[in-house]
């Protein structure tokens, strides 16, 4: 009987190998065999309250204990579904005190996704429940056992001593020795320049600047370890194209329902195979939309999926799963677009000048626009290199359309506003019009009207001058007009901005101020910040995913010749430009009430909530992202709270301290000298860091992500490429403008084999996976077992859920014309959706997930 006593039952939740790794029969049928032969899987606690004197202060362990009936329990061979198991432990707790790790070995010859380990009962103590989520690769694959921690946060100089060297030990895995390939059963993170993104091995047009550590900086992704390519030392080889098993630490990446929906984005963008077949399906003029009715075709009718030998190429290079998906032979259409909601409602709406303006403020991109402060606009390039850049638009361009007031008054009023893209693009605007792209340095000025809504008043093209970049800008100025040849000529203006605008938003609002960015953070949090640190248990919901899909945007997207090449008009210029655009970037101002002062568009005021005045007062874009920053700043400040009581605890935290250095001297080490780091000495500085990291991850990304299908997917509204100049009178482009205006358009803006190509990728960046969980929703209601962080968290949930009902009531408010427009599309990106446990995804322009997923 007092044995029995001794003993204490254990539930263990774990997934075998996903569906997608191909269905591995055979290790399924070793590990059988294993298992019958008595090497199963082995678990052994380790007491957190009894040291071991003979193991260096140590916890006790306890006996090796059994999965019991893996065999019978684990039925499916392929199937990807939970499945639990019981194991007994023989525990003494009076001599053993209660378990706070354990050691896992898994002597089968294939992985396993551990999810959870429950005890039922310590005596005197109650159930001990540790939250895994981790990959466990067979025992011989590691050179450390694995361990597990119970799911209680411990600052380090708290935890309890029989832990501590397991917690130090653990860390020292995770950072790995710095040198050699890493594989998949690897846990390393690490560092490295973006080194990647050329193949100098095929030739000098596929060589790449590296990017970090070099003229152009840049923030530090994973590390592979992959050997460098044959013509260039400082370049890393990369994987075949359409080999996505890039490294990234296993429990990095995609679970295999995401991993089946990204494979169906990998395939639609996979242009090397596609390019030759739909340009053999484009009838008319190759590879051009005629009309307007041509580009709708695209969504209400569809381009044939090709047969035959193409089709049978394309089925042989995806798994089961997809094929059905993507390539079926019951006649169903490939590559048909859903339609975008811009051109929902009116199929013309998006021409107007009051869209044109209410995207700054509420479309894909509504975080560049700033208010002006001096006429003209002046620019801040250096004038050694690029002589006069400043603006040549003149008070005679605009004076009429200022409902009345002087330029002078409009300033003072704050009613003159401008989306510049001039400083941005004009050195790299000769390189990239030696390619097939003409286009334009721009500038756009608005005023903001008395309801509320902002009027276009100019648009300025500019070009280096002929004689040399030294000798300034060459511009032209173009002002509304809605009849005749100057109406043609003014959409064009209109789509040479959007051009800009849809380069940059790509590169950068989305590119590098959220993806890149964030994952420097992601790696010297697992380095520095063991699991069981609060600020490690804060923060990790916010990675999950990221470095995963960075990886393959390295691999797919941004590489040489890559997708984003391919569809964005910098071409190869694109990364290096904007790795001098990250030269300016600052933490500190990617908070977003130092955003919105920074611009102008808002300006401190005490007496308002949040401590400043939006100075446009209908910004639906600043006026839902100040609540959501307010609720996240909130729930961060109160779960600091509950662990660092003093200043004085947040600069002994020498985890905390080595992450905060570590990210400033490694993973953005290209910036650290900017004086504007915080010391990391103080709970505020905690509580801002951290704030800023959520925010960028979830909503600030949602904002500048989700709304790309349903404003971008149809192109002739955000072009992301312009293949000739403005024309000009007296020439046959001229005259084409006149006779026929819409093919002019068409003709100027991206082709069609690029518009395909952008728009079904555009179609998967938008789409929430059906895996999504939301801001305010938790992967595992166990995530701590503290009780404090529990319901400050909830209180979160509650604020999320009433910020989903204010911007719904927004939304009806006819008096805020900028939330819905004349297209009738309401602003939603912003919406937390932490009320949707649906499961479903999909493209509906609203959400705002934990993480940069996608």
């Amino acid at each position: 009987m007092e044995e029995r006593s001794k003993r204490v039952k254990g539930r263990v939740v774990l997934m075998k190998k996903a569906v997608l790794d191909f269905h591995d029969i055979k290790a399924n049928v070793l590990d059988r065999v294993h298992e019958l032969l008595g090497k199963g899987v082995s678990i052994q606690l380790v007491s957190a309250t009894s040291p071991d004197p003979a193991k260096g202060l140590l916890g006790k362990q306890g006996k090796e204990s059994y999965l019991e009936r893996w065999v019978s329990t684990i039925s499916s061979l392929t199937s990807a579904s939970d499945t639990e198991f019981w194991v007994t432990f023989d525990w003494d707790h009076q001599k053993m005190g209660v378990p706070g790790a354990f050691i896992i070995r898994n002597h089968h010859k294939s992985q396993f996704y551990l999810k959870t380990v429950s005890i039922e009962d310590i005596p005197g103590h109650g159930p001990v429940n540790f939250v895994c989520n981790s990959w466990v690769y067979p025992a011989h694959r590691y050179t450390h056992d694995r361990v597990f921690f119970s799911n209680k946060a411990y600052l380090p100089c708290q935890t309890p001593g029989p832990l501590r060297k397991l917690r130090e030990q653990e860390l020292e895995v995770l950072r790995g020795k710095g040198e050699g390939k890493l594989n998949e059963w690897d846990r390393v993170y690490d560092y490295a320049y973006y080194n990647d993104l050329g193949t100098p091995d095929d030739g000098p047009d596929y060589a790449r600047p590296v990017l970090g550590g070099s003229n152009f900086p840049y923030p530090r992704r994973g590390r592979t370890g992959r050997p460098h390519t044959k013509t260039d030392p400082k370049t890393e080889s990369r994987l075949r194209l359409l080999n996505l098993n890039v490294y990234v630490p296993r429990d990095e990446q995609f679970g295999h329902v995401k991993f089946s929906d990204f494979l169906a984005y990998a395939l639609k963008s996979v242009a090397q195979v596609l390019l030759p077949e739909i340009k053999s399906l484009c009838d008319k003029t190759i590879n051009e939309f005629d009309t307007f009715e041509d580009v709708l075709s695209i969504y209400e009718g569809s381009i044939k999926m090709p047969s035959g030998p193409i089709a049978v190429k394309l089925r042989e290079l995806v798994p089961y799963e997809l094929v059905r998906e993507l390539i079926r032979n019951d006649g169903e259409k490939f590559l048909k677009f859903p339609v975008p909601d811009v051109i929902k409602a009116n199929k013309t709406a998006w021409r107007t000048d009051d869209e044109f303006a209410r995207e700054m403020l509420a479309g894909v991109n509504p975080v560049i626009i700033r208010l002006l402060q001096e006429f003209p606009p002046a620019s801040k390039l250096d004038p050694k290199l690029y002589g006069d850049q400043t603006s040549s638009i003149r008070e005679a361009h605009i004076e009429n359309s200022l409902n009345g007031l002087s330029i002078i008054e409009a300033i003072q009023k704050m009613r003159l506003f401008i989306l510049d893209h001039h400083d941005a693009l004009m050195p790299y605007i000769s390189r990239i019009n030696s390619t097939n792209t003409k286009t334009y340095a721009s500038r756009t000025l608005l005023f903001l009207q008395d309801d509320g809504t902002l009027k276009p008043l100019a648009i300025e093209l500019s070009l280096p001058h002929p004689q040399g970049e030294q000798h300034g800008a060459v511009s032209k100025v173009f002002t509304p007009a809605h009849e005749g040849v100057s109406a043609s000529v003014w959409q064009l203006a209109k789509a040479y901005a959007a051009v800009n605008d849809s380069g940059y938003h790509q590169l950068v609002s989305h590119w590098l101020c959220t993806h890149a960015v964030i994952e420097p953070f992601i790696i010297a949090t697992h380095r520095q910040l063991s699991i069981l640190h609060p600020i490690h248990k804060l923060l990790k919901p916010h990675f999950r995913d990221t470095m995963h899909i960075n990886a393959l945007a390295r691999h797919t997207l941004i590489n040489a010749g890559g997708v984003l090449e391919k569809t964005v008009f910098p071409g190869k210029f694109a990364m290096e430009m904007s790795a001098i655009i990250y030269k300016s970037w600052v933490f500190t101002e990617q908070a977003l009430p130092a955003d919105l002062l920074k611009r102008g568009i808002a300006v401190p005021d005490s007496s308002c909530r949040h401590g400043l005045r939006l100075v446009i007062e209908d910004y639906p874009f600043a006026v839902d992202g100040l609540e959501i920053w307010d609720a996240i700043e909130t729930w961060v400040s109160e779960y600091c709270n509950v662990y660092y009581t003093s200043n004085d605890m947040v600069e002994g935290d020498y985890e905390l301290q080595n992450w905060w250095k570590e990210v400033r001297n490694e993973g953005h080490g290209d910036l650290k000298d900017g004086n504007w780091w915080s010391e990391m000495k103080t709970k505020e500085e905690l509580i801002e860091s951290c704030t800023i990291i959520i925010w960028l991850a979830s909503a600030f990304h949602a904002a500048v992500n989700f709304g790309q299908y349903p404003f971008a997917g149809y192109l002739p509204n955000r072009p992301t490429v312009s293949r000739r100049f403005m024309p000009e009178a007296g020439t046959p482009e001229y005259e084409e403008l006149k006779s026929d205006p819409d093919l002019a358009f068409l003709k100027t803006i991206t082709a069609q084999f690029q518009t395909l190509l952008g728009v079904s990728l555009i179609e998967v960046l938008s789409r929430h996976s059906t895996e999504e969980i939301y801001l305010g929703q938790c992967e595992n209601p166990e995530w701590t077992l503290d009780a404090e962080p529990l319901a400050a968290f909830e209180r979160f949930r509650q604020k999320l859920l009433k910020i989903e009902n204010n911007i719904m009531e927004r939304n009806k408010d006819k008096r805020l014309k900028n939330r819905n427009g004349a297209v009738k599309v309401p602003y939603t990106l912003l919406y937390p959706n932490t009320s949707d446990y649906s499961k479903e995804g999909g493209l509906t322009g609203k959400g705002i997930p934990n993480s940069i997923s996608i």
